[in-house]
């Protein structure tokens, strides 16, 4: 449990800028200290002490406004940026180096109520976006983004970006990009629809008005050359009648 809470506040260093010192982490970072409680809460309910484990739970959610189940399966370096409001349900399962930002849930889409899976499953290096809702036992790949407040009710293939309600892919990422050890917080890069809808419809506008003026030219073309033969026929009668 201490080399994993060491890994929290190692990946804390790696990528949160505003990070001093361990000290200043451990006393000033909400997220890492909810993240510490579920790490105590964890290793009671895995213990058997259920009641013991909730109560610890209820204990971190009052101090840091985060809600992490302690029955969650939480990999090592797991950083909650900015920690306020984020819930992370009873099975889910959050694999290593992933990053929550503040008003994600992991919840559950499951109604009427059942057991077993019912919470998402983040694989490795997953970063998620302020107020982004991930519903139900589906599998976030490897190295995903999810951009902020996005709905995601289905399955996330690897290392994409994706945006919306509900969320659907946008952009494929470089996974080769990220260097080893460190984070990839690109999960702000998203594309502009309307931008993008203008855009096409200007290219279409080009193209249509290129194709009209092409159309124009291939009918002045002949009228231009039956004018020039009958006004060079009438100066040639002009002429013979002049003569």
């Amino acid at each position: 449990m201490l080399a994993l809470i060491r890994g929290d506040i190692a990946g804390v260093r790696l990528r949160e800028p505003a990070a001093r010192s361990r000290l200043d982490i451990l006393l000033t970072c909400p997220g890492v200290q909810a993240v510490i409680w579920y790490r105590i809460a964890n290793r009671f309910w895995r213990a058997g002490w259920r009641l013991s484990a909730r109560l610890l739970s209820l204990f971190g959610r009052f101090l840091t406004n985060v809600e992490i189940h302690p029955g969650a399966t939480i990999g090592s370096r797991f950083l909650i940026a900015h920690g306020a409001c984020v819930v992370i349900g009873e099975t889910a399962e959050i694999g290593n180096d992933v990053t929550l930002h503040h008003g994600v849930t992991l919840g559950s889409a499951t109604w009427p109520w059942s057991s077993g899976k019912r919470h998402p499953t983040l694989e490795d290096g997953v970063v998620v976006g302020a107020g982004a809702k991930i519903l139900g036992p589906i599998t976030v790949g490897h190295g995903a983004r999810i951009g902020a407040n996005s709905v995601v009710n289905e399955s996330i293939p690897t290392d994409v970006t994706v945006v919306g309600i509900p969320a659907r892919v946008v952009r494929s990422q470089n996974s080769q990009s990220r260097g080893s050890g460190y984070i990839d917080l690109d999960h702000h890069l998203m594309p502009k629809p309307v931008g993008k809808a203008v855009a096409l419809l200007l290219d279409r506008l080009e193209f249509l008005e290129m194709r009209v003026g092409h159309m124009q030219q291939q009918l002045r073309d002949p009228l231009r050359t039956e004018h020039k033969a009958l006004s060079t026929g009438t100066r040639s009668q002009e002429r013979c009648g002049v003569a």
